[in-house]
Protein backbone atom coordinates (compact mmCIF):
# COMPACT_ATOMS: atom_id res chain seq x y z
CA UNK A 1 0.00 0.00 0.00
CA UNK A 2 1.44 2.94 -0.97
CA UNK A 3 1.89 6.26 1.23
CA UNK A 4 1.10 9.53 0.08
CA UNK A 5 1.40 12.62 2.23
CA UNK A 6 -1.64 15.36 1.87
CA UNK A 7 -1.99 18.81 3.07
CA UNK A 8 -5.28 20.32 4.58
CA UNK A 9 -7.56 17.68 4.52
CA UNK A 10 -10.20 18.23 6.97
CA UNK A 11 -12.99 19.52 4.21
CA UNK A 12 -13.38 20.40 0.94
CA UNK A 13 -10.70 19.18 -2.01
CA UNK A 14 -8.37 17.54 0.71
CA UNK A 15 -11.59 15.72 2.37
CA UNK A 16 -12.59 14.60 -0.87
CA UNK A 17 -9.11 13.58 -2.09
CA UNK A 18 -8.38 11.11 0.96
CA UNK A 19 -11.82 9.48 0.55
CA UNK A 20 -11.17 8.51 -3.09
CA UNK A 21 -7.48 7.48 -2.64
CA UNK A 22 -8.51 5.61 0.17
CA UNK A 23 -10.80 3.79 -1.96
CA UNK A 24 -8.52 2.93 -4.20
CA UNK A 25 -5.60 1.56 -1.77
CA UNK A 26 -3.99 4.11 -0.66
CA UNK A 27 -2.52 5.11 2.86
CA UNK A 28 -3.60 8.71 3.81
CA UNK A 29 -0.98 10.79 6.04
CA UNK A 30 -3.12 13.65 6.38
CA UNK A 31 -2.04 17.34 7.47
CA UNK A 32 -5.15 19.32 9.31
CA UNK A 33 -5.64 22.15 11.45
CA UNK A 34 -8.39 20.76 12.95
CA UNK A 35 -10.77 17.76 13.49
CA UNK A 36 -14.23 17.93 11.31
CA UNK A 37 -16.99 15.47 11.79
CA UNK A 38 -16.64 14.61 8.08
CA UNK A 39 -12.91 13.85 8.76
CA UNK A 40 -13.77 11.79 12.05
CA UNK A 41 -16.01 10.01 9.83
CA UNK A 42 -13.48 9.16 7.62
CA UNK A 43 -10.85 8.01 10.24
CA UNK A 44 -13.47 5.99 11.54
CA UNK A 45 -14.58 3.88 8.43
CA UNK A 46 -10.74 3.52 7.20
CA UNK A 47 -8.66 2.72 10.14
CA UNK A 48 -5.31 2.36 10.46
CA UNK A 49 -4.99 3.47 6.17
CA UNK A 50 -5.24 6.84 7.39
CA UNK A 51 -2.91 8.80 10.18
CA UNK A 52 -3.93 12.42 10.72
CA UNK A 53 -1.39 15.22 12.41
CA UNK A 54 -2.56 18.44 13.36
CA UNK A 55 -0.53 20.78 12.15
CA UNK A 56 -0.31 24.44 11.14
CA UNK A 57 1.39 24.63 7.25
CA UNK A 58 1.84 28.60 8.17
CA UNK A 59 4.23 27.56 10.76
CA UNK A 60 7.52 26.93 8.36
CA UNK A 61 10.24 26.68 11.48
CA UNK A 62 8.81 23.50 13.05
CA UNK A 63 8.27 21.39 9.10
CA UNK A 64 10.86 19.34 9.46
CA UNK A 65 10.73 18.39 13.15
CA UNK A 66 6.89 18.04 13.62
CA UNK A 67 5.68 16.32 10.06
CA UNK A 68 9.10 14.80 8.51
CA UNK A 69 10.92 13.55 12.19
CA UNK A 70 7.50 12.76 14.32
CA UNK A 71 5.34 12.12 11.54
CA UNK A 72 6.66 10.34 8.14
CA UNK A 73 10.45 10.07 8.46
CA UNK A 74 12.40 8.50 5.47
CA UNK A 75 11.45 4.86 6.84
CA UNK A 76 8.04 5.36 5.99
CA UNK A 77 8.98 5.67 1.85
CA UNK A 78 6.51 8.64 0.37
CA UNK A 79 5.12 7.72 -3.05
CA UNK A 80 3.26 11.01 -3.35
CA UNK A 81 2.50 14.41 -2.25
CA UNK A 82 -0.58 16.37 -3.22
CA UNK A 83 0.28 20.50 -1.81
CA UNK A 84 -3.84 21.23 -1.15
CA UNK A 85 -3.36 23.50 1.66
CA UNK A 86 -4.63 27.09 0.46
CA UNK A 87 -5.64 30.07 2.01
CA UNK A 88 -7.70 33.07 0.13
CA UNK A 89 -6.59 36.84 0.01
CA UNK A 90 -9.19 38.60 -1.50
CA UNK A 91 -8.79 41.94 -1.86
CA UNK A 92 -7.50 44.80 -4.19
CA UNK A 93 -3.75 45.26 -4.39
CA UNK A 94 -4.17 49.18 -3.29
CA UNK A 95 -5.47 47.53 -0.02
CA UNK A 96 -2.61 44.83 0.43
CA UNK A 97 -1.80 44.61 3.94
CA UNK A 98 2.40 43.07 4.16
CA UNK A 99 1.57 40.92 7.18
CA UNK A 100 -1.75 39.21 5.72
CA UNK A 101 -0.03 39.07 2.03
CA UNK A 102 3.15 37.02 4.30
CA UNK A 103 0.85 34.74 5.83
CA UNK A 104 -1.00 34.06 2.74
CA UNK A 105 2.62 33.26 0.58
CA UNK A 106 3.57 30.80 3.81
CA UNK A 107 0.71 28.73 3.30
CA UNK A 108 -0.14 29.04 0.04
CA UNK A 109 3.87 29.21 -1.27
CA UNK A 110 6.58 28.81 1.11
CA UNK A 111 5.35 25.83 3.04
CA UNK A 112 5.61 24.15 -0.26
CA UNK A 113 8.83 24.74 -1.26
CA UNK A 114 10.11 23.13 2.50
CA UNK A 115 7.53 19.87 2.15
CA UNK A 116 8.99 19.20 -1.33
CA UNK A 117 12.10 19.44 -0.13
CA UNK A 118 11.83 16.95 2.53
CA UNK A 119 9.48 14.86 0.14
CA UNK A 120 11.69 14.40 -2.32
CA UNK A 121 14.64 14.31 0.09
CA UNK A 122 12.32 10.71 1.49
CA UNK A 123 11.71 9.58 -2.25
CA UNK A 124 15.36 9.72 -2.70
CA UNK A 125 16.18 7.69 0.59
CA UNK A 126 13.94 4.80 -0.52
CA UNK A 127 14.97 4.97 -4.54
CA UNK A 128 11.15 6.04 -4.65
CA UNK A 129 9.43 7.23 -8.10
CA UNK A 130 7.30 9.20 -6.84
CA UNK A 131 4.39 11.94 -7.63
CA UNK A 132 4.00 15.53 -6.41
CA UNK A 133 0.69 17.19 -7.25
CA UNK A 134 0.19 21.07 -6.40
CA UNK A 135 -3.02 22.58 -6.26
CA UNK A 136 -3.07 25.77 -8.16
CA UNK A 137 -6.20 28.25 -9.16
CA UNK A 138 -7.47 29.30 -12.03
CA UNK A 139 -7.29 33.07 -10.92
CA UNK A 140 -3.43 32.48 -11.91
CA UNK A 141 -4.11 32.33 -16.12
CA UNK A 142 -7.81 34.76 -15.92
CA UNK A 143 -7.71 37.76 -14.23
CA UNK A 144 -10.39 38.32 -11.14
CA UNK A 145 -11.42 41.31 -9.31
CA UNK A 146 -9.55 41.21 -5.96
CA UNK A 147 -7.67 37.89 -6.25
CA UNK A 148 -4.18 39.79 -7.88
CA UNK A 149 -2.38 38.97 -4.33
CA UNK A 150 -4.11 34.79 -3.92
CA UNK A 151 -3.67 34.23 -7.86
CA UNK A 152 0.68 35.80 -7.53
CA UNK A 153 0.73 32.79 -5.06
CA UNK A 154 -0.54 30.47 -6.88
CA UNK A 155 1.51 31.43 -10.04
CA UNK A 156 4.54 31.05 -8.06
CA UNK A 157 3.47 27.24 -7.15
CA UNK A 158 3.30 26.66 -10.75
CA UNK A 159 6.67 27.86 -11.25
CA UNK A 160 7.71 26.00 -8.50
CA UNK A 161 6.07 22.94 -10.13
CA UNK A 162 7.67 22.98 -13.43
CA UNK A 163 11.10 23.30 -12.76
CA UNK A 164 10.92 20.48 -9.72
CA UNK A 165 10.12 18.16 -12.52
CA UNK A 166 13.16 19.45 -14.59
CA UNK A 167 15.30 18.93 -11.45
CA UNK A 168 14.38 15.61 -10.44
CA UNK A 169 12.62 14.00 -13.32
CA UNK A 170 15.74 11.61 -13.91
CA UNK A 171 15.79 10.23 -11.02
CA UNK A 172 11.61 9.22 -11.29
CA UNK A 173 10.33 11.95 -9.51
CA UNK A 174 7.06 13.90 -11.45
CA UNK A 175 5.31 17.19 -10.33
CA UNK A 176 2.26 18.57 -11.77
CA UNK A 177 -0.09 21.28 -10.96
CA UNK A 178 -3.66 20.69 -10.61
CA UNK A 179 -5.10 23.97 -12.11
CA UNK A 180 -8.45 23.85 -10.52
CA UNK A 181 -11.44 26.37 -11.40
CA UNK A 182 -14.34 27.88 -8.71
CA UNK A 183 -15.63 25.39 -6.48
CA UNK A 184 -18.37 24.90 -4.41
CA UNK A 185 -16.45 25.52 -0.65
CA UNK A 186 -15.61 27.34 2.10
CA UNK A 187 -13.28 29.14 0.37
CA UNK A 188 -15.54 30.45 -2.18
CA UNK A 189 -18.57 30.68 0.22
CA UNK A 190 -18.20 33.72 1.26
CA UNK A 191 -19.01 34.98 -2.39
CA UNK A 192 -22.54 35.95 -2.77
CA UNK A 193 -24.86 33.98 -5.67
CA UNK A 194 -24.69 36.89 -8.09
CA UNK A 195 -20.98 37.50 -7.61
CA UNK A 196 -20.82 33.49 -8.10
CA UNK A 197 -23.22 33.37 -11.32
CA UNK A 198 -20.54 36.05 -12.63
CA UNK A 199 -17.91 34.10 -12.71
CA UNK A 200 -19.65 30.56 -13.65
CA UNK A 201 -20.99 32.64 -16.76
CA UNK A 202 -17.20 32.89 -17.65
CA UNK A 203 -16.85 29.17 -18.47
CA UNK A 204 -17.60 26.78 -21.13
CA UNK A 205 -19.92 24.44 -18.93
CA UNK A 206 -21.94 27.90 -17.25
CA UNK A 207 -21.21 26.07 -13.55
CA UNK A 208 -18.81 25.23 -10.78
CA UNK A 209 -16.23 23.09 -10.93
CA UNK A 210 -16.81 19.52 -9.91
CA UNK A 211 -14.37 18.60 -6.63
CA UNK A 212 -14.54 14.94 -7.38
CA UNK A 213 -13.85 15.96 -10.93
CA UNK A 214 -10.64 17.88 -9.56
CA UNK A 215 -10.16 14.63 -6.88
CA UNK A 216 -9.93 12.41 -9.52
CA UNK A 217 -7.47 14.27 -11.92
CA UNK A 218 -5.38 13.83 -8.35
CA UNK A 219 -5.48 10.33 -8.01
CA UNK A 220 -4.23 9.71 -12.10
CA UNK A 221 -1.56 12.16 -11.36
CA UNK A 222 -0.26 10.50 -7.97
CA UNK A 223 -1.11 6.65 -10.17
CA UNK A 224 1.45 4.80 -12.46
CA UNK A 225 -1.11 5.65 -15.28
CA UNK A 226 0.12 9.49 -15.43
CA UNK A 227 3.72 8.15 -15.91
CA UNK A 228 4.82 10.37 -18.60
CA UNK A 229 3.36 13.50 -17.30
CA UNK A 230 5.36 15.62 -15.54
CA UNK A 231 6.17 19.52 -15.70
CA UNK A 232 2.45 20.08 -16.75
CA UNK A 233 -0.29 22.02 -15.95
CA UNK A 234 -4.20 20.00 -16.30
CA UNK A 235 -6.46 22.41 -16.31
CA UNK A 236 -10.07 21.05 -14.43
CA UNK A 237 -12.04 24.38 -14.44
CA UNK A 238 -15.00 23.62 -16.71
CA UNK A 239 -13.68 25.50 -19.52
CA UNK A 240 -12.86 28.77 -18.15
CA UNK A 241 -12.54 31.29 -21.02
Amino acid sequence: MKNILITGVSKGLGLKISEILLLNNFRVYGISRTLSDPLKELMKNFGDNIKIKFFDVSEIQNIKKEIFLKFIPNEIPIWGYVNNAAIAYDDLITNANYNMLKHSFDINFFSAVIFSKYVIRNMLYNHTKGSIVHISSISVHTGYKGLSMYAASKGALEALSKNIAREWGERGIRSNCVVAGFMETDMSSKLSNDQKNRIYQRNALKKPTSIESVAETVLFLLSEKSESITGQNLFVDSGTI
